[in-house]
């Protein structure tokens, strides 16, 4: 290994690392709203600050060359507190009840005994086959460890986007989207630095320099997460609130219908579906019933989500405009017809109508 190259590639991704770190932990937005996001960003720059200071350690004390099973047992413990502290990270714009004290207690034990065990293994264990054995055993324990954290990230990150279309009137799902590629690429990623300290010396620096794309995209998208994190933190208090009424049996829903109907009606006529930012639950206000009720008469009436059906309702009314109004601009018409953005409603336009809105107006 060339130990120049080797300090450089430790050097640039320390540097990154380290000022990312520091600014998740302290640069944070002043309003109430934001106390989970707060959470989940010093949650993440702790953990960017242990990696940190476990490159400090390679870089400045090259324990990988002063002793070996020191460097494995170092980076084993780190990747495998670090892990947990990731999901929690993520997890915690996603479910509120999730960070716990007894979550906290359970996860800190079981890495005092990864810990401890992965010592045992690298200095008293003899080496040879069955130190080469145990410290694949650990090794194996931190993977399976890290795809199981994933895996109930991901099932989290599914279920939110799943509530999201039956409740907000936009497809906000894709702002978080960052998440599952952070998650997938977190588990290439964490994998990859679980072997770094069983790959031979001439790879090490190539997988160093890997890692900055990696945490550059994650600090890029916490950044870019401040400005949709209001609407998705309303759509999970929408999603997390409690019914008041009581569900009824499906035998009496059908009246529940009728009146939803015939409720309907007017709010159809007055074009209420084309306010900006609307939810099922100021719907069902305005139509006075419960959100519970108007979803479930939404799919049996039309089969499709409140998203799809609010978001078909204003691609007519937006055809109409760009009919009856062509002075109009397509970012004014994207506008009074309830579309957050221009490009949003450009891509929901063109997957349905299979041309964009100024070329089918010209048609």
């Amino acid at each position: 290994m060339n130990h120049l190259v080797y300090q450089y590639s430790l050097c640039a991704a320390l540097s990154l690392m380290t000022f990312f770190s520091f600014f998740l932990l302290f640069k944070v937005p002043e309003k109430p709203i934001f106390k989970d996001y707060i959470r989940s960003s010093r949650i993440m720059g702790a953990a960017l600050l242990i990696l940190s200071s476990n490159y400090a350690v390679h870089l400045l004390l090259g324990i990988r060359f002063i002793n070996h099973n020191a460097a494995i047992l170092m980076n084993l413990s780190t990747y495998f507190l670090c892990y947990w502290l990731f999901s929690s990270a993520l997890m915690t714009l996603l479910d509120k009840l999730y960070i716990t004290l007894r979550r906290i207690a359970i996860h800190l034990l079981l890495w005092v005994i990864y810990t401890g065990l992965s010592s045992y293994i690298l200095f008293t264990v003899s080496k040879g086959t069955a130190q080469n054995a145990g410290t694949a055993i650990m090794a194996i324990c931190l993977l399976c460890y890290g795809i199981w954290l994933s895996s109930r990230l991901i099932r989290t990150y599914h279920r939110a986007t799943k509530a999201f279309s039956d409740i907000h009137s936009e497809k906000i799902g894709i702002y978080i989207k960052w998440m599952n590629v952070i998650t997938y690429w977190a588990i290439f990623y964490g994998v990859g630095c679980g072997l770094l300290t069983f790959l031979p010396d001439k790879y090490i620096n190539w997988w160093i320099l890997s890692s900055i794309p990696f945490y550059c995209y994650l600090f890029y998208s916490y950044q870019n997460y401040v400005i949709f994190y209001e609407q998705i933190e309303r759509t999970l208090e929408i999603e997390n609130e409690p019914i008041k009424e009581n569900i009824k049996t499906e035998k009496e829903l059908p009246k529940y219908f009728d009146n939803i109907e015939n409720s309907l009606i007017p709010w159809l006529k007055n074009k209420s579906y084309t306010q900006s930012g609307l939810t099922i639950q100021d719907m069902a206000n305005m139509l006075d019933t419960n959100r519970t009720y108007l979803n479930a008469y939404i799919k049996e009436k039309y089969h499709v989500s409140f998203c799809e059906w609010i978001t078909g309702l204003r691609l007519e009314y937006a055809k109409y405009m760009l009919k009856e109004h062509p002075e109009m601009s397509i970012q004014k018409i994207a506008e009074s017809s309830g579309f957050l953005s221009r490009s949003y409603f450009i891509k929901s336009f063109t997957e349905k109508e299979g041309c964009t809105p100024a070329k089918w107006r010209k048609l």
